[in-house]
């Protein structure tokens, strides 16, 4: 596995790094799929903020967390990244019984120039779509730890998109034509 380091306002020393090598190698025991992995450290204000975002052939797993400790921090991640393997595992098994099937990936781009006018988008992402159910697209979200995800429903053949609710259930977003 391919473990890439990025430190933003902070050194991460030696022993540190040897450290977060050791036990994010023995991620391959929970999934053996998983290419490379990238570590961000970010200090700002005292506290150290650890993003792990792992690519297991094309899924990408991601967990971040925020600790007065950089170490303390990664076992936070890391512990919620395993979580995360844990249960996709499990979606895997699931899905194999009933014989559905299909990988998905991403890629970023950063932002193009805007005008100064316009509304300030920071961060543009360009998603792959593969058509999938929204349950397994809701598994997805809960995998790259975000609020919503994009997806072809596999069943209409249109863009649709799924989101967390506050009272910690699910919605679906389908166009209307």
């Amino acid at each position: 596995m391919d473990i890439r380091f990025v430190q933003r306002n902070t050194e991460i020393d030696g022993k540190l790094r040897e450290y977060m090598e050791k036990k994010i190698s023995k991620m391959e025991k929970f999934f053996r799929k998983i290419l490379n992995c990238q570590i961000v450290v970010t200090e700002h204000k005292g506290s150290f903020n650890v993003e792990t975002t792992a690519n297991a052939n094309g899924v990408i797993l991601r967990a971040e967390e925020n600790a007065k400790e950089p170490r303390q921090a990664f076992d936070q991640a890391l512990k919620n990244l395993e979580r995360r393997i844990k249960k996709y595992n499990s979606y895997l098994k699931d899905r194999a019984q009933l014989g559905a099937g299909e990988d998905f990936s991403f890629s970023l781009d950063e932002a193009p120039e805007v005008d100064v006018n316009a509304p300030a988008i920071d961060k543009v992402k360009k998603v792959e779509v593969h058509p999938m159910d929204p349950v397994e697209a809701a598994m997805q979200m809960e995998l790259v730890g975000h609020e919503f995800f994009m997806f072809q429903n596999a069943a209409t053949g249109e863009i649709n998109v799924v989101y967390k609710r506050k009272e910690n259930s699910y919605g679906l977003l389908e166009p209307v034509r």
